[in-house]
């Protein structure tokens, strides 16, 4: 599990940095949008994203589920398997448009895009941060105590 957790750690970090280029890029927009920047960000964002997620969904949040009611909030990882979902969708989204922007130099609506993807680095900033600081140290000192019981 403590593997798990570090690897899950580690995405969280990749995932940040990602998100700082996305903010790089929508601090550039509208005309100094570095095409390779988006074509990299593109090729990478739904990768990592869809690695993360099977990772969390598959061995972090049983684990945190299979914990007592009294040391979890109910409903947790239900609301982040949905966040996932909207996350991923958002990506692809994004991912189309980083492609786009890529190959042809040009942004069609700076100001949406802008908008889409500080939406996007902001709410994963967010759903990161509840990670690392609840679920984690959750799931951590849990299996700490009692390994064979998780």
């Amino acid at each position: 599990m403590f593997g798990a957790l570090h690897e899950m750690l580690l995405m969280h970090e990749r995932k940040l940095t990602l998100c700082s280029t996305l903010e790089d890029i929508a601090d550039s927009l509208p005309e100094q949008v570095e095409r390779l920047t988006c074509l990299t960000v593109a090729s990478a964002l739904l990768p990592l994203l869809h690695h993360a997620h099977h990772l969390e969904e598959t061995i972090i949040f049983p684990a945190y589920d299979a914990l007592p009611d009294a040391t979890k909030a109910a409903g947790t990882t239900q609301r982040l398997r949905i966040e996932h979902v909207e996350d991923e969708c958002f990506a692809d989204e994004l991912t189309e448009i980083l492609f786009k922007i890529g190959r042809e130099g040009e942004v069609a609506n700076a100001e949406m895009f802008g908008f889409m993807l500080r939406g996007f680095f902001e709410g994963t900033r967010r759903h990161i941060a509840f990670e690392s600081e609840h679920i984690a140290p959750i799931v951590r000192a849990a299996f700490a105590k009692a390994p064979r019981e998780i």
